[in-house]
């Protein structure tokens, strides 16, 4: 029997994760057997450090290196948390059906957004979520908070918080949705690139791997990602503004929802664009130019404004 290794974090959140597409593996290619190796990151290592000093790539780093050593021949890792352009001589071999892309609101008095009392504590170490958070709730106070899922959502209602934002997708898989108080609109507070969605990594080399992989692939998750993916490297590494992006397929048409804001929360932008499923890229493009023409031009790097 065939045996293939797969990396992963050993969070509970990513072991979950893991097993959904080990299950989805199984199912096609019985003849298979599937290994789960736990890799430990620098974001793992570095809990309580603030995500935005840790740089890109902080939890997938080492497990890219073990696949490009040969340890392991897939890595299964949370789509949102892989950078737009990935270490030379990887790829992503499957996109599994994206679960729920939202943002859930968690917090002591299971309120609304728009309903939490002036200066309720709401924990987010994203600059993206901080910012919508500024956005969209001005009357709270948004605190840094780290941890794994289970741990933010204990922080929630303690001393220090009154409430998190989550990935609605993580709450879901670890069976803990009964706790959001509000899944937060998709075209209101835009989710991340990749949310909800999980990416299968592995060698561009490897093609017996690839192979494997071909029957767990969702096409119209995987192109409405490389939509995000794509609007995420436009904007590039020069880029430190929060930004998000969600698409979604319906038939031949795709429609983006994106943002882009300045670190303090005072400039924030928002666009929806239209285009052809099957030219991801190009739909990317038109969010960024549609976010420029409505004034974002400062925040986008090589823009001309």
């Amino acid at each position: 029997m065939k045996r293939v290794v797969i990396g992963t974090r050993g969070t509970p959140l990513a072991l979950l994760q893991t097993q959904e597409v080990v299950d989805k593996l199984r199912e096609k290619r019985p003849e298979v057997e599937f290994e789960v190796k736990v890799l430990r990151t620098a974001g793992d290592r570095a809990a309580e450090a603030p995500l935005r000093s840790l740089g890109v790539g902080i939890f997938v780093k080492e497990i890219e290196e073990a696949l490009l050593r040969g340890e392991i021949a897939m890595a299964v890792h949370s789509h949102k948390d892989l950078p737009p352009k990935l270490a030379p001589g990887l790829t992503i071999g499957a996109v599994t059906e994206r679960l729920d892309p939202r943002d859930a609101l968690v917090n002591r008095w299971n309120a609304n957004l728009e309903d939490l009392p002036n200066g309720a504590r709401i924990g987010t170490s994203s600059p993206r979520r901080a910012a919508q958070l500024k956005r969209w709730a001005p009357q709270v106070e948004v605190l840094p908070v780290r941890g794994s899922v289970g741990t933010r959502i204990e922080k929630a209602t303690g001393d220090d918080y009154d409430g998190v934002v989550l990935a609605a997708a993580g709450m879901i898989r670890l069976g803990v949705e009964d706790g959001v108080s509000q899944y937060l609109p998709a075209d209101k507070f835009v989710p991340a690139p990749g949310q909800g969605a999980l990416a299968v990594e592995v060698r561009t080399d490897d093609d017996a791997t690839s192979w494997l992989l071909r029957g767990i692939v969702h096409a119209p998750t995987r192109r409405a990602v490389m939509a995000e993916m794509a609007f995420l490297e436009r904007l590039g590494s020069g880029c430190q503004e929060p930004s998000a992006a969600y698409a979604r397929v319906a038939g031949e048409t795709m429609v983006m929802q994106a943002f882009l804001a300045s670190t303090d929360g005072k400039q924030s932008y928002y666009t929806k664009a239209r285009g052809l499923a099957s030219n991801p890229h190009e739909l990317a493009m038109e969010a960024v130019q549609q976010l420029i023409e409505r004034g974002a031009g400062d925040l986008v790097p090589g823009s001309g404004r």
